[in-house]
């Protein structure tokens, strides 16, 4: 495969526009982050997010009023609260952007490594920026003409893989000339995601000074109303659950499956998170850790709705120790894992 730069076509004529092609463009996605925690950039965050119809799937018309009287009005105020009390001031940025990038450069070098200057990788978030469109448009411009999209989720919701998904299609879709495009598929089953899983797992119980009780995997919730609808979600977060503790070998009264961040007045995925851990504490298990499967890269939800609302449910209760294990994040397994699934998905092209 040859990189032809900014040369004319084969056969074209002279005056052609010239134009890059040959490359194999990979796209990570993540949520999304505000540009910082004041109420502006807050506002401007949340109102694209809750706006969007696969987060919050109610009729616009009842909920856009809502939306943009009620809750963002004061909610920017309690979110922005929450995101300075995890903020890395130092470079300016939330720890998701940090993360995001981190690995971004961890997956690009194992490219290169592996196909030297064939391949390009980049990075792009759902709400916010770098928005998705931006960097679909750059990759092309670079001479990718095929890409690679992957939404760092590892069990598909409608909530998350596919809402970037259409977002990655509305960026094709605003180009004149489309690269060919692949999405990757949810990896919650891929023995190496799983393996680097239970490496956490054991490197957090080996550094324990008293071995936990009990594991806690706390997957990000949704309404029971979309399982019932056909997403998949909740049951690959059990098989997770499942796969982890067979790697683990560990009987099944040894790790819990729970699900955090309700929001609104309907039923969500249960157990919830935060009722879990109390009622565990109440039932004799005073020392937990907590683990956050569903989540590529530690965020608003895991440092401080884990680490900070969760633990004070749990010891509120009586709990006595609580260890948050840390996202995979950019630990070298991680990105190992990552890179091969991707190596996997450019079967064919390279």
């Amino acid at each position: 495969m040859k990189d032809m730069g900014h040369t004319p076509l084969p056969h074209a004529p002279a005056d052609h526009p010239k134009v890059r092609m040959g490359k194999v463009g990979i796209l990570l996605a993540n949520l999304g982050t505000p540009d910082g925690y004041g109420y502006w950039p807050m506002r401007r965050y949340l109102n694209e997010f809750l706006s969007d119809r696969r987060v919050i799937d109610y009729s616009p018309f009842l909920w856009q009023p809502l939306l943009q009287g009620v809750i963002l009005t004061s909610r920017p105020f309690r979110s922005g609260a929450n995101y300075k009390s995890i903020w890395n001031h130092e470079a300016g940025e939330s720890p998701l952007a940090t993360i995001t990038k981190a690995q971004t450069a961890g997956i690009a070098a194992r490219m290169k490594e592996r196909f030297g200057d064939r391949v390009m990788v980049d990075y792009a978030m759902r709400y916010g920026k770098p928005a998705t469109i931006d960097r679909v448009r750059a990759m092309q411009e670079a001479g990718c003409d095929r890409i690679v999209f992957f939404p760092l989720y590892p069990q598909y919701a409608g909530a998350t893989t596919a809402t970037a998904n259409d977002q990655f299609f509305r960026g094709l879709m605003k180009l004149k000339w489309q690269p060919a495009s692949r999405t990757v598929p949810a990896y919650f089953e891929d023995s190496r995601y799983i393996d680097a899983l239970a490496a956490s797992v054991e490197r957090a119980w080996s550094a324990a000074e008293v071995e936990p009780d009990i594991l806690v995997c706390s997957y990000h919730g949704v309404p029971r109303r979309y399982l019932l609808e056909g997403d998949p979600y909740h049951c690959q977060c059990q098989k997770t659950t499942r796969l982890l503790r067979e790697r683990l070998g560990w009987s099944e009264d040894r790790i819990v499956t729970t699900f955090q961040s309700r929001f609104g007045p309907e039923e969500w995925l249960k157990p919830y998170t935060v009722e879990e851990v109390a009622r565990l504490a109440q039932a004799g298990k005073k020392r937990i850790a907590v683990i956050a499967p569903a989540f590529s890269a530690d965020c608003i939800e895991t440092l401080e709705e884990i680490n900070e609302e969760i633990r004070e449910s749990f010891e509120h209760a009586g709990g006595e120790s609580f260890a948050y294990i840390p996202c995979l994040n950019d630990d070298e397994a991680h990105l190992d894992a990552l890179s091969d699934v991707l190596t996997d998905n450019l079967a064919g092209w390279i």
